[in-house]
């Protein structure tokens, strides 16, 4: 009899797709997108296709740990309790805190907030949500009163005009971008990008305005000013239903008193500003989508605010089609601001200025000793750790060590901590720094809710066993808890009752002034918990689902009014001079997720993108002397990295792009995170992560190096190394400043602390190339290096090939290992574009000069670009190539 499929939610961004999976009864999962779940109608992207490969014990910890020894439960959580309440007893309750996860579920996370924010007392609780929509959680808030995205996916398809700002949807949210494009080839849906980088998003667009970084403001205070010089305002609304719109508008005609000095401003042609101030003058039916590229500055609250001016202004909001759409980057963003995980937040939507709000909460919790100011937010959380103020620190289900802005300030900052938990899956970079260690469970092994981007609050469900000693993060949660003498506030059977509290509070002397209520949920059973269907909140009946909100002219404000914000275009905080002429932007790859912990093992998603590599203008490579594929260092004022160069004409000059992925699990020194600014937005304490000032150097490599491997190791000593996935193991690329003579030595030493298998090796005479390989018992290739000097490294295809076979090798494969090549020529299908499919470069190369001439037809042909068409740019842009050398 074939297993059932469970009904459960992808763990990754926050379009919130809904999963159907399938163990097998050799334990191999299976996924694929559920037809009936709104939010994706079966669709997945190339992340979500994957995720039955996610679901190994590769890399799992599944036991405690103290001080790196495995230990019991019992030692391991009475040790953390101990030192968390001796801390509170000799410094007081703001001596701790917690680091918490858009990973976590809503479960999960309720408790962790409850029991810091209730019974510890402090606010110090903060979340990686800070890094991603802080700002956009303040701009709600300033212009609603509450903290409301009013839309709902389907605006996506009503609307005439949709504008995306600062955020590559084609990669980062791929399902929600192809809803729009299907919209706009059946409605005619025009579609505008702006971002500083042409990205893939900007590849199907009407319109791409390619603003210089940080000047969003300028921008939408030309189109506010822009309806109202044209007289496209809607007077009655603005009287009716807002405050604060003389002001605003005065603002803006001040800060941008024409198109022209708009276009001068942000680096834009006069016509491109015009175009866009017609398009949304003439769509009624409009939406503004954005994302981190707009949160992610030390201005991000104020460009929210200026985007919500220009929706308030006509009107445009809480309607079909029309309205501000913040979309997360993590699964369960939503949730985490639902309950509270924001040191700045209480818990369901009330607020620290509301005293009130405080003792509501306080007589809900039964927690007399509650919270009644603010706590430290994730940068200021961090220096705290560092200078001893905080002295016991919790990290639950995120990486800080390398995702945090000056990471090398904040991993100094772990390793001076008095006491540092990790709760998590896998070791990290962070977990090196962990005085306990605790084993979490994961993705297929939990139970709870997660809320997506339109307010839809989806089940995730588990489908494995959790494996070893792991345990769910509120268990976790609640046991330590337990031990530190608040047992009965935590005594919890199951997630199901932690949702019903939750649902309650949100309903608890609420009398509608605040939106968030899903109070018709707090008396499910636990078998409707079980069967529960995707639902929107609010809530506040059983069975009820609403859709949009703030469409009826009332706000959660204590005048009814929403608020216009009057705001004004800054400069950036770094900008580049001389020294560091470049600006530096990072964000998402295509097929990556956050650092890697779960995307990095899989060898498809990491085909597209092996290895850390800069993007940037062929002009800036031409004046820092160096060529595509060099290694270059770069250099910020907080901190370095390296990577290889791409160079793009997707780059404006004196812009360059660096992927935020890379970790010291996949590479040396290639993280975005210690070149950041930890300078934060005024209002949301959200840091800058799109510009930071860089210098750009040409690295001088002497030797280069390939290593493919069965085994999991961490280079040490080289200059630059990093590792990707594959069938079999994994693939090692190495190189260095040293001679190569040094360099084979530096290797050879490093795999000689490993090395067991037979080993069959060479030297040329002039010590300048190395080959070696080394063959399991059972006659498979185990191992195989080579060193040679730059460019003269041979492709490692038939390597990989013959590691992923794990057939033993034929007398003739045997003969030809330390060549590096195979004996017969090998077809080989190139880096992968499509990682839904596995489809390589020159297999599309092969479609394109047998015929195909469109996107569509290689999709016939291949497949590739018919799932989650996030690859279909690079599709369109290799036709595009080949038209043009063949008209050359």
């Amino acid at each position: 009899m074939p297993a059932a499929e469970v009904r459960t939610t992808c763990p990754y961004c926050g379009v919130g797709c809904g999963v159907l999976a399938r163990v097998a009864t050799d334990g191999s999962v299976t996924v694929r997108g559920n037809p009936d779940h709104p939010a994706n109608r079966g669709r997945l992207c190339s992340k979500g296709t994957a995720l039955g490969e996610t679901t190994g014990l590769d890399g799992r910890v599944l036991a405690p740990e103290i001080g790196g020894r495995e230990a019991g439960w019992d030692e391991a959580l009475g040790l953390v309790a101990q030192r968390f309440s001796e801390t509170i007893a000799r410094h007081g309750p703001d001596s701790v805190a917690f680091y918490v996860s858009g990973q976590l579920l809503t479960e999960d996370y309720y408790v962790a907030n409850k029991l810091m924010k209730g019974f510890i007392g402090s606010a110090n609780i903060d979340t990686n949500s800070r890094l991603c929509m802080a700002s956009s959680v303040a701009g709600h808030k300033r212009a609603f009163g509450e903290d409301i995205v009013p839309g709902v996916y389907e605006d996506f398809e009503l609307a005439e005009l949709v504008v995306l700002v600062g955020s590559n949807t084609a990669w980062c949210h791929p399902i929600l971008y192809q809803r729009l494009l299907s919209a706009r080839q059946e409605r005619g849906t025009r579609i505008v990008v702006i971002d500083p980088r042409r990205t893939a998003t900007a590849d199907e667009c009407d319109l791409h305005l390619a603003i210089d970084p940080g000047t969003d403001v300028l921008l939408f205070n030309g189109l506010l000013a822009h309806l109202g010089r044209s007289g496209l305002l809607d007077r009655d609304y603005i009287a009716e239903a807002t405050s604060g719109f003389p002001e605003a508008l005065s603002v803006a005609m001040a800060d941008a008193p024409s198109p022209e000095a708009v276009a001068a401003g942000c680096g834009l042609a006069p016509a491109e500003v015009r175009l866009f101030f017609e398009l949304f003058a003439a769509k009624e039916r409009s939406i503004t989508v954005y994302s981190q590229g707009v949160n992610q500055s030390t201005h991000g609250t104020d460009k929210v605010n200026a985007i919500i001016n220009c929706h308030l202004a006509t009107g445009r909001i809480g309607r079909p089609g029309m309205g501000p759409f913040s979309v997360t980057g993590q699964p369960n963003a939503m949730g985490g601001r639902e309950v509270g995980g924001l040191a700045n937040q209480l818990a369901a939507h009330m607020n620290f200025d509301d005293q009130a709000a405080i003792d509501r909460v306080g007589r809900f919790w039964r927690a007399p000793d509650i919270a009644r100011a603010p706590g430290l937010q994730a940068v200021d959380m961090f220096r705290a750790a560092g200078d001893g103020r905080i002295k016991a620190l919790w990290v639950m289900g995120t990486n800080p060590a390398v995702s945090m802005p000056d990471a090398t300030r904040v991993r100094a900052a772990l390793k001076a901590c008095d006491f540092v938990v990790v709760s998590d899956v896998v070791r990290t970079d962070t977990t090196r720094f962990a005085h306990v260690f605790l084993p979490a469970a994961t993705w297929g092994e939990k139970d709870g809710t997660v809320t997506n981007s339109e307010r839809l609050i989806s089940r995730q469900r588990s489908f494995l066993p959790i494996p070893g000693e792991a345990r769910p993060d509120w268990r976790i949660v609640c046991d330590v808890a337990r031990l530190m003498g608040f047992g009965a506030a935590f005594d919890y059977a199951g997630p199901d009752v932690i949702f019903r509290e939750h649902a309650a509070l949100s309903g608890f002397e609420n009398y509608g002034e605040r939106l968030f209520d899903i109070r018709g949920l707090a008396g499910l059973e636990k078998s409707e918990y079980e069967s529960f269907a995707p639902s929107h909140w609010p809530a506040a009946g059983k069975g009820s689902d609403a859709t949009r909100l703030l469409g009826g002219r009332r706000f959660p404000t204590p005048d009814g009014r929403a608020r216009f914000v009057a705001v004004r275009q800054e400069g950036v905080a770094h900008p580049t001079d001389a020294q560091r002429p470049i600006g530096l932007n990072s964000g998402r790859l295509r097929d990556q997720w956050h650092t890697m912990t779960r995307t990095g093992r899989v060898p498809r998603l990491m085909a597209n993108a092996p290895e850390p590599a800069v993007e940037i203008n062929a002009l800036d490579a031409a004046r820092s002397g160096c060529a595509d594929g060099d290694l270059v260092r770069l250099d910020s004022p907080h901190g370095f990295a390296r990577a290889r160069v791409k160079i793009s004409d997707a780059q404006k000059p004196g812009q360059a792009f660096l992927p935020m992925h890379w970790s010291g699990h996949y590479a040396a020194n290639a993280g975005a995170g210690p070149l950041a600014s930890p300078l934060c937005d005024a209002f949301s304490g959200q840091p800058e992560l799109k510009h930071v000032p860089i210098r750009i150097h040409r690295e001088e490599i002497a030797w280069a190096g390939v290593l493919v491997t069965k085994r999991d190791l961490r280079p040490t000593g080289f200059v630059h190394w990093s590792r990707r996935a594959v069938d079999g193991g994994w693939v090692y690329d190495l190189c260095g400043t040293e001679t190569p003579d040094q360099g084979i030595l530096l290797t050879r030493r490093f795999l000689d602390a490993f090395r067991r298998e037979t080993l069959v090796e060479y030297t040329d005479r002039r010590g300048l190339n190395y080959r070696s390989a080394a063959l399991g018992d059972d006659g498979t290739l185990a191992e195989a290096l080579l060193v040679a000097p730059p460019g003269q490294l041979p492709p490692r295809d038939w390597l990989v090939q013959l590691l992923g076979s794990r057939q033993p090798l034929s007398p003739a494969d045997r003969m030809a290992l330390l060549s590096g090549r195979s004996p017969v020529p090998l077809p080989s299908i190139g880096r992968v574009v499509c990682a839904c499919f596995n489809v390589g470069v020159n297999q599309i190369a092969d479609a394109i000069s047998s015929g195909s001439s469109s996107v569509d037809e290689i999709g016939k042909v291949l497949k590739a670009g018919t799932n989650c068409g996030s690859c279909r740019a690079e599709i369109r842009t290799m036709i595009e190539t080949s038209r043009l050398v063949a008209a050359g």
